[in-house]
């Protein structure tokens, strides 16, 4: 027997980028293809916190797309779904500080929706 129901993840952001899925003008998430995340696909739940807060936001997925790497992440799915007040190189730095060279291969988009806060 297959379990078909939709999962719910629960991943940190800070809260800059809490507050833009919380008012929808962030719709595209960038991750990296964890383990935990390989799984991950349209119709599953993320349940979005502050790190150390109880503040979450929930959201849809509604795809998850693999790059080959950030920039052609960014360039696929447009700078300003992913992060609205910066630029392309800019969101290219940030999420390199974040993940180091080694997560580049594992670049994954995922398109959400706001579904709670």
């Amino acid at each position: 027997m297959t379990d078909s129901t939709a999962r719910v993840r629960e991943l940190n952001l800070c809260r800059q980028y809490f507050e833009f899925v919380a008012a929808g003008t962030k719709t595209v998430e960038v991750g990296v293809k964890y383990p935990h995340l390989a799984d991950l696909t349209a119709g599953d739940t993320i349940r979005f916190r502050i790190k150390g807060t109880d503040e979450t936001c929930d959201v849809q997925v509604l795809r998850v797309t693999e790059y080959p790497n950030f920039g052609a992440l960014l360039d696929g799915e447009g700078p300003s779904n992913v992060n609205p007040t910066a630029t392309r190189n800019q969101q290219l730095a940030n999420i390199r500080t974040i993940y180091g060279p080694e997560k580049e291969a594992l670049a994954l988009a995922i398109e959400i929706t706001r579904t709670s806060r």
